[in-house]
């Protein structure tokens, strides 16, 4: 018998131990995965790009929008699992106290090089009106009125806070609780007319596109640097990447890109598309992307991960 034989059968007993463990299935505990919403466009395409995947793999998913507060007493009483919007550091106030109790966990940065601070047209800008600084000198023009978007948004506790602060001379200005859908709208009525207007504008969003904006200067002790220089983070519910660790490793290898989710959100918003249907068609179109997500990632049965999904994507 050749002498290498029994390291080769044990090597091969082994692998044959190991087989089970490599393919084990999901338990039935992880195998539904609860995303929270917000309302904001951005994180409605992200959401849905990551619910095709998962449901590619066999897993059930479900997503409830809600405000920014409720997302995260809902991740800390265990109402959410996902939450993929953490734009940081605008959003510290709101999340940073639930992640420092341990009472939610902060994953890796899922998008980088995003901003986040308020904005005016374009036109306005040319007009003077470059910084924040700026804004009360010309407080009849914008009817001494700050628009964001839904209330508990925290860039609408930001304004309130320049507000409460009377920074910048705008503690007589008043600030526009709405929705992303009623602000653009009014966006788009006051360009219609070229009437001044500032709001809270961010991207990757189709309103940078869509309008000619330019973000103010100035804003830096309340929206951050480099105007409102953001990266958006992945939270779970504390402990969630232990429990259901497949979950985890697909969480923690998404990343998105600023061109990437322009463009699913300009198929939703300018194109009239449904959610999962324009995330669908984007994967289809750039199924590359799936190699890096789905590394490491199995099915709920335990079989590889990426051939499964490209089946379910018709890819």
């Amino acid at each position: 018998m050749n002498a290498k034989t029994p390291t080769k059968m044990i090597a091969s007993g082994l692998l044959m131990a190991m087989a089970p463990m490599a393919m084990a299935e999901v338990p039935q505990s992880c195998q539904t995965v609860s995303f929270a919403e917000v309302g904001w466009t951005d994180i409605t395409a992200t959401t849905a790009l990551t619910r095709e995947v998962l449901e590619g793999l066999g897993y059930e998913t479900t997503s409830n929008t809600s405000s920014v507060p409720i997302a995260y007493a809902g991740m800390k009483n265990g109402d959410f699992d996902v939450f993929l919007g953490n734009w940081m550091p605008s959003m510290a106030s709101i999340s940073d106290p639930y992640i420092e109790k341990g009472q939610v966990d902060r994953l890796n940065a899922n998008l980088e090089g995003a901003k986040y601070t308020l904005a005016v047209p374009q036109y306005v800008h040319d007009a003077g009106v470059t910084s924040v600084e700026d804004l009360d000198e010309h407080a009849a023009k914008f009817d001494s009125k700050l628009y964001g978007i839904e209330a508990g948004n925290d860039g609408n506790l930001l304004i309130q806070s320049m507000i409460d602060d009377d920074a910048f001379g705008l503690g007589d200005w008043q600030l526009i609780d709405s929705s992303e859908a009623a602000m653009l709208a009014e966006l788009g009525a006051k360009t219609g007319r070229d009437e001044w207007m500032v709001f809270l504008g961010w991207e990757p969003h189709p309103m940078n596109t869509n309008f000619d904006i330019a973000y103010l200067a100035g804003a830096d002790d309340y929206f951050g640097p480099n105007l409102g220089g953001a990266t958006v983070y992945t939270n779970t519910r504390a402990g969630y990447v232990d429990e259901c660790p497949n979950v985890g490793t697909l969480l923690n290898n998404l990343k998105f890109t600023l061109d990437m989710e322009n463009q699913i959100m300009g198929a939703i918003m300018d194109g009239g598309e449904q959610p999962r249907a324009a995330a669908r068609s984007w994967l289809q179109a750039h199924p590359d992307v799936l190699d890096g997500w789905l590394e490491g990632v199995t099915t709920v049965s335990g079989k590889p991960g990426l051939p499964a999904v490209k089946e379910a994507l018709d890819i």
